[in-house]
């Protein structure tokens, strides 16, 4: 009997060490770092079992054993909640970080910055250049000024269609929030009009703090009946917006019919010149008050202001004299 006994409990006491020992060798590979040396991305199809899951991880250099992470999502209880998407996932990252990341649907988060200033047509370029967007450009008229210039979030396979329209609600709510808390005695009909001026003022000047100074100038000249005469919407009337203005401005250029040539029409343009952001806006619903009539630039990314013509010709004669030194 003891014959017997003994090797079977030898037998029985060996089985336990290996598979004793493969447990702990395989709970210290689930929270061991993986072989990625770098951040690595992966997207995981739509419709994905965790045996095609683990094999694209195993492929990506983000596991080092395919049938190991099966088994670890069972282990783990993330078999049946791994969700399709983009990841991306840290040098190194563990098995078990893995699992759990893609059971989360902590996907990877994309930005696109859109620039205020910018034209219709220059954001349908950015946009279309967005890899990681879907779909075309809404079939609907996009208008100048509709859109708001913001750093935008969004994931891999969302729609440019989609991305379009929540910068267009996002434009409505700030304009709706600014427009309610608008100075006294602004010069603008409607929330429209307001853009207009604030795409004028986002083409004059890049530095914010002068912008409710310029927004000043223009609704300054809009309460005594002065034609604009904004330079930039001249360019706008030569391009419609579709390119910049590659040359400085012609005098036979502040000479020809536009709707947009403010040196000829009165009051504002038709359209927005450019879809102008957040700084502007409140520039032109909060202005500075002053009595300025004029401005033109510093030669040093700025501008000089003035009440008088007078002024302001001694103020164009200094900037030409300080071009030519």
């Amino acid at each position: 009997m003891k014959r017997i006994v003994r090797p079977l409990l030898a037998i029985a006491l060996a089985a336990v060490l290996i598979f004793g020992g493969g447990y702990i060798w395989f709970v210290s590979w689930l929270d061991r770092p993986g072989p990625a040396a770098q951040e690595t991305v992966i997207v995981i199809p739509r419709g994905s079992g965790v045996t095609a899951i683990a094999r694209l991880l195993t492929r990506g250099g983000v596991v080092s054993n395919a049938r190991l992470l099966e088994f670890a999502a069972s282990y783990t209880g993330t078999r049946t909640k791994l969700k399709a998407g983009e990841y991306q996932f840290a040098p190194g990252e563990t098995p078990r970080g893995v699992l759990e990341q893609i059971a989360a649907g902590r996907v990877l988060i994309h930005r696109l910055t859109i620039p205020e200033g910018l034209t219709t047509a220059e954001i349908r370029q950015l946009i279309a250049g967005a890899d990681a967007l879907s779909g075309d450009w809404p079939q609907e008229n996009i208008p100048e000024g509709s859109l708001l210039p913001e750093t935008y979030h969004y994931i891999r396979g969302d729609s440019r269609s989609d991305l379009v329209h929540r910068m267009q609600q996002a434009e409505k709510s700030l304009l709706a929030e600014l427009w309610a808390k608008r100075a006294p005695g602004l010069p603008l009909a409607n929330p429209e009009q307001a853009i207009v001026l604030a795409s004028i003022v986002e083409a004059e000047t890049p530095i914010a703090e002068e912008r409710p100074r310029v927004a000043a100038v223009y609704l300054n000249r809009l309460k005594k009946g002065m034609r604009l005469q904004a330079d930039p919407t001249v360019a706008y009337g030569l391009t419609k917006g579709e390119h910049p203005l590659d040359r400085p401005l012609s005098h036979a250029d502040l000479a020809a019919a536009s709707p947009w040539n403010t040196y000829l029409i009165d009051g504002l343009p038709p359209t927005p010149i450019n879809h102008p952001g957040r700084a502007s806006l409140a520039a032109v619903l909060q202005p500075e008050q002053n009595d300025y009539l004029f401005f033109v630039a510093n030669g040093r990314g700025g501008h000089v202001f003035a009440e008088t013509y007078e002024q302001h010709l001694r103020n164009v004669a200094a900037y030409r004299a300080e071009r030519k030194r």
